[in-house]
């Protein structure tokens, strides 16, 4: 399936750029609402009937679409103009205003919508921004749809800029539903450090810990609508680790700026990634008979300890491609509740539909109360195999059976690792890079391999 603008995790891009503009946001909200009357299903009620008039919304009929948001300065004109697509396509745009992404696929179940738009580009910096479609039940779109949506993609959307219908207990509906996940006041005397990294968390997650009694002291939560994820978040923990051993705190949590990933610090400074937080959560739940199936859904990119804590543990471990909503995917085909990603993406079925760093995070606190230790000791789960990364910038993404040269460094160095180790080369679905992943059984083989990887890149004149 070729897509032409989706990614792993929807459309995304430089704002001001060739797609994410107003002139295209408002096409695909168009599209979209095209697709979702059933891939050309009662097209013939539309012929002749003008985009955005009464007789083009009756022919539709297409409900609600639910909007959400980060906070990204960019965010509230690509609302405006998804907005513009919807309701020239028939469809009845709400705006939930800024809210995590998790919050949009709960919000988007819970009311009934049609469809689920949220305005992110998640981790990436603020010059940045995408856009990412949830369907009926609160779960990403998949591969298939998206493609289908990019065939709908016409002309320019001509229709007017009316003000949008609100929905604002989106956000209380998503706090309330989190504050439910642990008994009342259970996180009395308890000191957390919550990085938001100036994104779409800054209210909801603090909120909901306070609500359990604990002591909140926050980082990255002062949005400017430029500084989201600007050295602060999941993808920068340095600043929660140093925080958390300077305040004493019982243990760190960061988001991403659209608060779908969870990255986690223990007591002493430790940073615990989504390879530790699902290990830990997954032989916890093998213990008490929770975890169904007996399977864990992780990706191609998941550390291999991970595999032999859960095996010990009398657990099975099935892996996805990389990306959030394969990990769904398979989960849904498993019978799986518990997945995700060792980036941080947490998918827990039982309390969400999507990967959601506040569940995510609530959930450790429940096998830390239950279990009355440290993190730093209930981490020891998992032993790491060495492992080693590297993200590469690339001027295009050429077939990978193409690169000569890296297909011969692969074949030999898998040669050389046997059963005790692999590697990994992927291109990244959301920038213009080409990831490596090797793992083995020293650091100084890993660091070898990787080395030769690069030089056999750069010999294919791939690196820029």
């Amino acid at each position: 399936m070729n897509r032409k603008y989706f990614g792993t995790d929807g459309v995304r891009g430089v704002y001001g750029g060739p797609v994410i503009n107003e002139e295209f946001t408002a096409r695909l909200g168009f599209a979209a609402v095209t697709w979702l009357r059933g891939a050309g299903e009662r097209r013939h009620d539309l012929v002749g009937a003008k985009a955005g008039t009464d007789e083009h919304r009756r022919a539709s009929g297409v409900g609600r679409v639910l909007i959400g948001r980060d906070t990204r300065a960019s965010g509230a004109a690509l609302e405006a103009a998804m907005a513009r697509g919807l309701r020239a396509a028939g469809a009845t745009p709400v705006s939930l205003g800024v809210l995590p992404t998790p919050a949009v696929a709960l919000a988007v179940k819970s009311t009934g919508a049609r469809l689920g738009v949220v305005i992110t580009a998640s981790h990436n910096p603020a010059a940045d921004n995408g856009i990412k479609f949830f369907g009926s039940r609160g779960v990403k779109l998949t591969d298939r749809d998206e493609l289908a949506i990019e065939g709908y993609l016409g002309a320019p959307v001509s229709a007017p800029v009316l003000p949008l219908e609100n929905l604002p207990r989106a956000t209380a509906d998503y706090i309330a539903r989190a504050g439910a996940l642990l008994p009342p006041q259970s996180l009395t005397g308890w000191r957390i450090v919550v990085d938001t990294a100036n994104g779409a968390t800054c209210t909801t997650t603090p909120a909901v810990l306070r609500g359990f009694g604990a002591e909140v002291i926050g980082i990255g939560e002062a949005p400017d609508g430029h500084n989201i994820n600007a050295g602060v978040g999941s993808e920068h923990p340095e600043s929660l680790a140093a925080r958390v051993r300077a305040e004493g705190a019982r243990l760190g949590i960061a988001h991403d700026g659209d608060g779908d990933r969870c990255i986690l610090c223990d007591e002493r400074g430790g940073v615990l990634d989504g390879d530790e937080i699902l290990t830990l959560l997954a032989t916890h739940a093998l213990a008490k008979g929770r975890l169904a199936r007996n399977t864990l859904v992780i990706t191609q990119q998941s550390n291999l300890g991970v595999d032999a804590a859960i095996t010990a543990a009398g657990g099975r471990v099935v892996r996805s491609p990389v990306g959030d909503r394969y990990v769904v995917e398979r989960m849904l085909a498993e019978g799986a509740n518990l997945g995700g990603e060792s980036s941080g993406h947490i998918i827990c079925t039982d309390a969400s539909t999507t990967g959601d760093g506040l569940v995510a995070a609530l959930k450790i606190l429940e096998v830390m109360l239950a279990s009355g230790q440290p993190l730093s000791q209930l981490r020891l789960v998992l032993r790491k195999f060495p492992q080693q990364c590297a993200a590469l910038r690339v001027a295009e993404k050429r077939p990978l059976e193409s690169l000569r040269e890296l297909a011969a460094a692969i074949r030999a160095i898998e040669g050389e690792l046997g059963a005790g180790g692999r590697v990994l080369v992927r291109y990244s679905g959301t920038e213009a890079k080409l990831r490596l992943l090797v793992e083995g059984p020293t650091d100084a083989i890993v660091g070898a391999a990787i080395a030769r990887l690069q030089g056999a890149l750069a010999r294919d004149g791939m690196l820029v």
